[in-house]
């Protein structure tokens, strides 16, 4: 156990270095560290993917904190469009939780492949952003919210990769979007999160010291350092650089993405 539980905090440092030197949620790099690792603890095969996104989804919420009191202090949060969101993506992670909780694990798996896929395609191409806000879409807001929340419950993500290219399309400035997407994938990982664990609950197959499909050693291990070194790789993101270590790092989410279809 303790070995697992060192092995944890070494992918919270990891994913916490990543999200702020690339702006992207850890759940890119964490749902398949915890997944290989729980296979290798030999947890129940039908079981570890799920874990996987549960666990992930979890450690979110204590990095989304971290990253909203930051963007506050910025002023870069419009306040207005995370209150349109915030409804459906609350419904959507909800959502999000059910469905992974009904479809097979492969399945899921490939959901996840097939999302790593696309944002080593985004990272790859470096999309154009705008940098200031112009006209607002209130509906567009209600109705993306549902989606947001769903897929990013069902891969155990942020939702930062959804978001920001969302707001950003609606003629949002990048640093609001940011900030903006911080902001929402804390009720993305409280709901659910919050749904993974009732969902879970009394499942005699689940290993000890999990609370529902959350196991509680790996959400402690990634949250405590992850917290740690996101700001470090925030800093760095200004003195690297940063458009050239994302075409190394997609080709890095490439080769996760492989190891996984061949695990």
């Amino acid at each position: 156990m303790l070995e697992f539980f060192l092995l944890t905090m070494l992918v919270g440092l990891v994913a916490g270095l990543l999200a702020g030197l690339f702006g992207l949620g850890g759940g890119v790099v964490i749902v398949p560290a915890l997944l290989w690792l729980f296979t290798e603890q030999q947890f129940p095969e039908n079981q570890a993917m799920i874990m996987a996104v549960a666990t992930s989804l979890a450690t979110i919420i204590m990095t989304s904190i971290s990253s909203l009191l930051s963007h506050h202090k910025l002023g870069n949060i419009l306040w207005h469009r995370v209150y349109r969101l915030t409804p459906g993506i609350v419904t959507g992670s909800v959502a999000g939780a059910i469905v992974a909780d009904g479809v097979a694990p492969d399945q899921l798996k490939w959901l996840f492949i097939g999302y790593l896929c696309y944002v080593a395609l985004r990272m790859a191409r470096q999309f154009p952003a705008n940098d200031k806000e112009g006209k607002q879409y209130r509906r567009l807001d209600y109705l993306a919210g549902p989606g947001i929340g769903l897929v990013s419950s069902l891969l155990g993500i942020g939702g930062g990769t959804l978001t920001v290219p969302y707001l950003v399309g609606r003629q949002v400035a990048i640093k609001n979007a940011v900030a903006i997407s911080s902001v929402c994938g804390l009720p993305i990982a409280i709901s659910g999160a919050a749904a993974y664990g009732l969902l879970g609950w009394g499942n005699s197959a689940l290993p000890e010291w999990s609370l529902g499909y959350i196991y509680l050693p790996a959400f402690l291990g990634i949250s405590v350092c992850s917290m740690l070194t996101a700001p470090i790789g925030a800093k760095l993101a200004y003195q690297l650089p940063a458009k050239k270590l994302k075409r190394y790092f997609s080709v890095l989410i490439l080769i996760i993405a492989i190891k996984m279809l061949m695990q």
